[in-house]
């Protein structure tokens, strides 16, 4: 083996191989159940970030723990055709050569699009890849590839001639720059400053009038009426009359309604109920009030184009919007209708205001509810045997709590949109003649035969497509082929568990429940892991305009700082925020990121997964855990330099295991109990914990050590060497087929180099079998007896470093109060303490004898003595500490002095202010160190 550990040396060399050998592939002949896991499909315009790292390394670990027990495992790939974003990423490229996808036309404009995905589309697939995911790529999906293309068309015409598919015109979110209707997860609401207007709309009695506040006053165009609190004693008397709706001749009714609140604003509310939500939802409970149904004309008035300018009067509303409004952006008409407000003495006041502004994700423009004909799913139906599914536990959500925001939401769900307009995407399956009627069908010749239309009477297909939300509503088995009755279908579905955010459970894995139930007649999977997101050190969330985004990519390769600065900045059209970017990046990592390679990401990523919390990445933790990889690195080469071309006791020979021997592999036995536990219970932070533990401290820190022992001693026996050799080569193989699933480079790299040594057979760490507890290997006796060993040896280390004397130094060791067990146990174990606690000499005092001046360290209740005459001089001794503690303690005020002036925080690189804060922290802890060591010397 190198001598360092290079990860970029066997990554991508190895994923290679495992792909190309086909070794993803399920195992239809494996022994165990089938075990399938779907991946939340990613968009084909993105590239991995944060939350695809961890989500996927999770995935990953469950999917090769389950394949090396033997079950017949299945990680279903594909990605998601993101019916906008893909649409804008060719639309902007057009825009450079100077044309539009009008220019194209709808058929050369999809040509096109299929054109960049197979040339551009593919990044995040091979990042999944870098980041090792054991995906079955040969039978990667596409959600608009044909066969999904025919799941969607079959479900969508299922639904509809069961009558729970419809077109109706319904309040949407309306993006004006992209001219579609969006989902909810869309659209981004963030705090903005803004202002309030305070509008007077005259009573029509002429005796006063009412004050209404709104943060839109163009919108008031489409009022429809003014909505009091029924119980407001301000307003009950009004309830019923008409006000006259300022700069446009209407007059409207008040209503009463506990939309309105008395105690915000003025207690009156504008009803507008085509550009409003909550104003929809008044008008609902209004409208079969026949006497205020006629007076609101109605209910609904649309006073947006598609580009969200105020639209010209229809041939039948005569003056409905007053002629100077029409054509004005919603922005100009805003500035306009305050000004006429204020020429009028109908502006009451204007007043500063935060406000949440809805933002389509895509284009940034500000989102308006919009009032449109769009095709719908009638979800009740649907919705009441998903909700019967978790109640009954055929579906468990882990952790258990997020059940309740699945219930929320099914128990008061609203018809979902699934129509979009734009072009990119699986457009709807209805055609239309001249009057109007629709026909629904799998193509057009389908639904000319249906209803004997003849070949040349004209039909128009509709020219929406499907929200992207409900192609992969049946991805679970979609990718499976249905609707054919396929193997993998039979086999695979329902899968085990879904891996997801809590964000989606209401847009994926509610739908996903649904029409599995619906089309399968059987939940899509048995169980929903929810994890956390991914956050910054500061538990931010990672966002472009924070510059606070990580790539997995630059963790696992690195980056220099002026590329993470220009990666950070790209695009940006903001100066200043790109400035600020550039030096917040600048602080934190004034030399760039370091290559820290995969296996210590997908490490982290496992540290950091409690369940049910969010996770702050700290590249500190990512540090650590490439040193753990170096640490098994090493450890795997000291194992090979003792034992290559060496007699590792496979022949047949007499093999004697020492008591280090049997502790480790009794150890072993535990960690494997430990870790199969954690992985089950999707505990892999505490997996994690187990075999960092395990393999540092167990392993290489203490049984390595004492290996050395053995194999080093004269009089040792070569059947004890054997058994150590043997020992050495197996824990090592089988803490490597432990760690796998989570560090999968590494551990096949050095299994390769063991496997023969330690009697494995095969080609590939990952198609080896899962680690079983070994009943015949547990030895609660070894385990005491070198619990003792390592009280000992670290009792006189601690006295060592206390005193300060030289690690190495051999010192004189006196045994008071030993039992008969632990002289025992020194005369059996004298090999491991001379080899690690380097004594002088052991020596038991008996009974009553009289103790020297000593350093004390207890093991049970015997006590190890150090008599310090002749190592250390003890008014010198004090004299040395005391210097030391005067030095720390300055040291500590003057670090103390600059992190409590702001200007140093403030301004200092991140990088910088973190060091002086940990010199802080280890200066304490060196003072702590030498007070108690201080007051042991005194007190002899």
């Amino acid at each position: 083996m190198d001598n360092t550990y290079n990860p970029h040396v066997i990554e991508q060399r190895w994923y290679q191989t495992w792909e190309s050998k086909g070794w993803f592939a399920p195992d239809m002949n494996a022994p165990g159940a089938p075990y399938c896991i779907m991946i939340p499909p990613p968009n084909v315009t993105g590239s991995l970030h944060m939350g695809h790292g961890f989500n996927n390394t999770v995935m990953d670990t469950l999917i090769r723990y389950h394949r090396m027990k033997g079950d017949k495992t299945l990680w279903q790939p594909g990605t998601d055709h993101a019916g906008i974003a893909t649409q804008m990423v060719v639309e902007r490229q057009l825009e450079a050569e100077g044309l539009s996808r009008h220019d194209l036309g709808r058929d050369k404009f999809i040509e096109r699009i299929w054109e960049w995905k197979e040339e551009s589309g593919g990044t995040i697939t091979r990042q999944l890849r870098r980041l090792g995911s054991s995906l079955d790529w040969a039978h990667e999906r596409f959600t608009m590839d044909e066969g999904l293309s025919e799941a969607v068309k079959e479900v969508f015409v299922r639904l509809y001639e069961e009558g729970l598919i419809y077109r109706g015109k319904r309040l949407v979110n309306w993006d004006p720059k992209l001219h579609t209707a969006v989902s909810d997860l869309e659209v981004i609401s963030e705090e903005e400053a803004g202002h309030m207007w305070h509008m007077r709309y005259p009573l029509s009695n002429g005796t006063g009038y009412l004050v209404v506040s709104t943060t839109r006053p163009e919108t008031m165009l489409g009022d429809c009426a003014v909505a009091v609190n029924p119980e407001d004693e301000r307003y009950k008397h009004l309830i019923g009359e008409l006000v006259e709706l300022p700069l446009t001749g209407r007059k409207i009714p008040v209503v009463a309604d506990e939309h309105a609140d008395p105690e915000f604003g003025t207690g009156c509310v504008k009803i507008t109920p085509a550009h409003d939500f909550n104003d929809y939802e008044v008008w609902l409970r209004h409208r079969d009030e026949k006497a205020i149904a006629e007076q609101i004309h109605g209910g609904l008035i649309n006073i947006f184009t598609v580009d969200a300018a105020i639209r010209e009067n229809l041939p039948e509303e005569s003056e409905l919007i007053p002629a100077k409004y029409i054509g004005l952006d919603r922005y100009e008409a805003r500035k306009a209708i305050v000004a006429d407000l204020e020429a009028a003495g109908l502006l009451e006041k204007v007043v500063d205001h935060k406000l949440m502004v809805p933002r389509g994700d895509r284009s940034g423009v500000v989102i308006e509810p919009f009032l449109t004909d769009q095709w719908y799913v009638k979800v009740g139906p649907l919705a009441k045997p998903a909700i019967e599914a978790v109640e009954s536990g055929r579906i468990r959500f882990v952790p258990d709590n997020w059940k309740n925001t699945y219930f929320e939401w099914m128990r008061n769900i609203q018809d979902w949109c699934i129509s979009r307009q734009i072009w990119w995407g699986h457009r709807i399956p209805a055609w239309y003649d001249a009057e109007g009627n629709v026909y629904v069908g799998r193509s057009e010749a389908e639904v000319r035969e249906k209803h004997e239309l003849a070949p040349d009477y004209p039909l128009t297909q509709d020219e929406d497509v499907l929200d992207t939300w409900f192609s992969s509503a049946l991805w679970p088995f979609s990718t499976l082929g249905w609707p054919e009755d396929t193997e993998r279908l039979r086999t695979f579905y329902p899968t085990s568990v879904l891996l997801t955010g809590f964000d989606i459970i209401f847009f994926w894995v509610a739908r996903m429940i649904m029409m599995g139930l619906k089309f399968m007649d059987d939940v899509p999977f048995r169980e929903v892991y929810v994890h956390g997101l991914v956050r910054d050190s500061q538990g931010q969330k990672m966002s472009k305009s924070k510059g606070n985004v990580l790539d997995p990519i630059d963790l696992i390769d690195g980056i220099s700082l002026e590329d993470l600065i220009a990666k950070r900045t790209r695009g940006m059209m903001q100066p200043q925020l790109a400035k600020k970017i550039e030096q917040q990046t600048r602080k934190e990592f004034p030399e760039g990121i370091p290559s820290f390679g995969t296996d210590a990401l997908r490490f982290t990523f496992a540290a950091l997964a409690a369940t049910g919390r969010d996770i702050k990445f700290d590249l500190g933790r990512i540090e650590g855990y490439r040193n753990f990889c170096n640490k098994l690195w090493n450890a795997a080469r000291y194992v090979l330099m003792n034992t290559e071309g060496q007699d590792c006791g496979l022949g047949g020979e007499p093999v004697e295991y020492s008591a280090a021997d049997r502790w480790i592999r009794a150890r072993l036995q535990q960690v494997i109990t430990e870790v199969t536990t954690a992985i089950e219970g999707y505990r892999f932070d505490q997996m994690a914990n187990a075999l960092h533990d395990f393999i540092w401290n167990q392993y290489c820190d203490w049984y390595l050590e004492l290996s050395k022992a053995v194999l080093n001693a004269p009089d040792t026996t070569e059947a004890q060497r054997r058994g150590t050799r043997q020992t050495l080569v197996q824990v090592l193989e089988t803490l490597l087929r432990l760690t796998h699933p989570v560090m999968p480079f590494i551990t096949e790299e050095i299994w390769q180099r063991v496997r023969s040594l330690a009697g494995a057979e095969g080609e590939t760490i990952m198609r080896q079998s899962w680690p079983q507890v070994d009943a015949g290997w547990q030895d609660s006796d070894a385990e005491a007896e070198m619990d003792w060993v390592m009280q000992f040896i670290l009792g006189v280390r601690r006295i060592k470093g206390e005193m300060n004397i030289a690690p190495g130094k051999p010192v004189p060791i006196l045994l008071a109060n030993a039992s008969e067990r632990d002289r025992e146990r020194l005369a059996r174990h004298r090999l491991y303490l001379d080899a690690l606690a380097r004594p002088e000499s052991i020596e038991v005092l008996e009974k009553d004898s009289r103790e020297p001046e000593s350093a004390i360290a207890l093991v049970g209740e015997m006590k190890i003595l150090i008599p310090l005459a002749g190592l250390i001089d003890k008014e010198a001794e004090i004299t040395r500490l005391e210097k030391e503690i005067g030095k720390l303690e300055a040291d500590i005020a003057r670090v103390r002095k600059k992190l409590e002036n702001p200007n140093f925080v403030d301004k200092a690189p991140a990088a910088v202010v973190q060091k002086e804060r940990d010199r802080l922290d280890k200066s304490q802890g060196a003072l702590e160190q030498l007070a108690t060591q201080l007051d042991k010397i005194r007190s002899l």
